[in-house]
């Protein structure tokens, strides 16, 4: 068995939330080792941890590239932690589609504690040995804590649709496909119901989205393509 397929035989899903599973496909797999292939020389050059953030859509793949990429890097020695921006929302999920559907300019950076994350990814930066962060209890609607132990990490993943906006950040990765692209990928996860106000809100994400993936140190194209 060689070690790609190793990771494919341990990792059938990986916890992203409470009640929320990550499939990981051979195709992210692959696609993360070529990241990590360009990602260890910078890592290495870094002074402190490095702090790498995937923006995407909904259904782009970030979920899934970072569980992939961090087995990628702790096989290669480097300790890793994954967080995720579904985590920080200042509404857990039931909840906060209520409020976005009483008021659709609910939707956007103001849903997210955006500051509560760059300030961990700071404290990351500076060398912190844990924090506390809020965790999603996704069956529940709840949001409760957790306690991450950063001893011996050296890389902090942040993903989310908006994680391209933080500031606290080594580097930038960002998934090209858009919300029609990834229509049937959402369906299938079956997190959202399928309905036209949730396009309306994608459409919301989409421009914002859009706006900050000009700051991305690399673009992953809609074919999984590596590009600077």
């Amino acid at each position: 068995v060689t070690t790609r397929l190793a990771w494919i035989c341990l990792l059938p899903g990986v916890p992203r939330m409470k009640g929320d599973v990550i499939i990981l496909k051979e195709k992210y797999l692959d696609l993360a080792i070529a990241v990590a292939d360009r990602l260890v020389k910078p890592i290495e050059a870094a002074e402190g941890r490095f702090v790498l953030v995937i923006g995407g859509e909904s259904g782009s793949g970030k979920s899934v590239l970072a569980a992939a990429l961090e087995q990628v890097l702790e096989s290669r020695g480097i300790q890793t932690v994954v967080l995720q921006q579904d985590d920080y929302f200042v509404h857990p999920p039931r909840t906060n589609d209520a409020a976005r559907r009483a008021d659709i300019n609910w939707v956007g950076l103001q849903e997210v504690r955006l500051d509560l994350l760059d300030s961990h990814l700071k404290a990351a930066l500076e060398g912190a040995g844990a924090f506390v962060k809020p965790l999603v209890i996704y069956g529940e609607d709840r949001i409760t804590e957790e306690t991450i132990d950063l001893t011996g990490i050296r890389v902090v993943i942040a993903e989310g649709t908006y994680v391209l906006s933080l500031k606290h950040v080594t580097y930038r990765i960002s998934l090209a496909r858009t919300y029609q692209e990834t229509r049937d990928a959402r369906r299938k996860r079956g997190r959202e119901p399928v309905d036209p106000f949730i396009e309306d809100v994608l459409a919301i994400e989409h421009e914002i989205i859009t706006s900050y993936a000009g700051l991305a140190d690399m673009t992953i194209s809609r074919d999984y393509q590596i590009k600077d």
